[in-house]
């Protein structure tokens, strides 16, 4: 079993992934927009340019999303991507590149459990959070 996010949009989930790509290192397996879907024919047409499902890999990993259906995006709430970086040097540039043009909630900086850790919302409205070389606790 695996347990993968899957990242809400309102019409920016092709630049966002297209994005996440770029800076987690990854390829994006699949990208489809409800114009190439087999729905394509019951959908409005003004919502055929929206992704309908896209699947990136990086790392082992799977981030998946899409675009809501037109008037129906509800901000992401309660919830944080969180990604574990073995080196500290990558994971600062993951988390300044994340954050560029988005809200750092917490700027990147050592803790007691992290040589590297911080908090921000990129740009697409996606809540990050990104520790770096993890601190064995004893």
């Amino acid at each position: 079993m695996q347990c993968n996010p899957y990242l809400g949009f309102d019409g920016a989930c092709r630049e966002a992934f297209e994005f996440y790509a770029r800076v987690l290192g990854g390829t994006i397996q699949m990208m489809m927009t409800n114009g190439e879907s087999p729905a394509a024919a019951q959908l409005p047409k003004e919502a055929h340019g929206r992704i309908m499902h896209a699947r990136l890999t990086f790392d082992g990993q799977t981030l998946m999303g899409a675009d809501a259906p037109p008037g129906h995006f509800s901000k992401p709430a309660g919830f944080c991507v969180a990604l574990h970086v073995d080196s500290t040097d990558r994971a600062r540039k993951i988390f300044d590149a994340l954050s560029e043009n988005g809200q750092v909630q917490m700027p990147f900086q050592p803790t007691f459990w992290a040589k590297g850790f911080g908090m921000a919302i990129d740009r697409f409205g996606t809540p990050w959070i990104v520790n770096g070389e993890e601190i064995p606790l004893s």
